[in-house]
């Protein structure tokens, strides 16, 4: 049985676009010509891989294991590619590394930079993300490596420590709070917040916080970044709370105060997760490995 490598390519591609036409201009090819190889991939597997809807179409649940292997599969003979060509210029492995922006911020910059001057033959693909969906790519072997803020996720990857943040409060200089050196979370929700993205761990563990309280967090706006998050605190349209490695770089150039956020919750666990360290391919595992030191 032979599977043609373009063929498991353009089967990823319809199922992160969610339609044909979409895969076929992603991937510059007649759509009829991407529908005829899906057709060729489900007479070879004698089973059906996609289900059309009227909205697009969508892996069954065969297709949503070839999937899997097929990104597993796509990304070694990419591997592959690179360590062979590019030994001239040195770099001789690829790393998929998703990670949420509390490690960006804080943590990897240095790390990677540190990593790469002692393996300057592996290249890092970082993306960032909220962790609940780095947990859900590594598992689909999307990513090879995630670093996630821990918390209720699956139990089918193996976690391993990284490092822990503090959570703080951020406000406006001239904010009401803006002289109290610490505070209770319930007290924070008088005010209006500036809050991340729906999903991520941060935003998701304000919400359990102040449901545990019967209140709801007064969200009146929300943004990508820690950053984005400072300037609009600074701004005076909320206060925050964020990482204190993260806001440490604009407690100088920027108007706003940190206060300590007084809950057993704002010590949180940073962790490295894989769907297996044994079976990662080489560079990733020298990554994984320079990361837990």
């Amino acid at each position: 049985m032979i599977i043609d490598p373009l063929s498991l390519k353009l089967f990823v591609s319809i199922v992160e676009e969610g339609t044909i036409a979409a895969a076929a201009e992603r991937e510059h090819i007649a759509a009829s010509a991407v529908s005829k190889r899906i057709s060729e991939l489900e007479d070879v597997f004698h089973t059906q891989l996609l289900r059309r809807t009227n909205k697009g179409v969508i892996p069954t649940e065969a297709g949503i294991t070839l999937l899997q292997l097929a990104r597993g599969v796509l990304h070694d003979l990419n591997n592959i590619t690179l360590q062979i060509r590019e030994y001239a210029s040195g770099v001789r492995g690829h790393v998929r590394l998703s990670a949420n922006i509390s490690s960006i911020n804080q943590f990897l910059p240095t790390e990677i930079r540190s990593f790469m001057n002692i393996h300057p033959q592996v290249h890092v693909h970082l993306e960032v993300n909220i962790s609940e969906a780095i947990v859900n790519a590594v598992a689909e072997n999307a990513a090879d490596v995630g670093i996630i803020t821990m918390g209720s996720y699956r139990h089918d990857l193996e976690y391993f420590p990284y490092h822990s943040d503090q959570l703080i409060v951020i406000t406006p200089k001239e904010h009401p709070l803006s002289n109290m050196r610490s505070i209770s979370f319930r007290d924070t929700l008088d005010y209006d917040f500036v809050g991340l993205p729906v999903g991520s761990a941060l935003h998701n563990q304000i919400l359990r916080a102040a449901h545990e309280l019967d209140k709801t967090p007064k969200l009146r706006i929300q943004v990508n970044s820690f950053d984005a998050l400072c300037l609009m605190v600074e701004a005076g349209l909320g206060i925050g709370i964020v990482p204190k490695g993260a806001a440490k770089p604009y407690f100088k150039g920027l108007r706003i105060r940190s206060i300590i956020l007084d809950e057993p919750w704002s010590n949180r666990e940073l962790k490295i997760c894989v769907r297996s360290l044994a079976a990662l391919p080489a560079a990733a595992k020298l990554l994984v490995e320079h990361l837990r030191k």
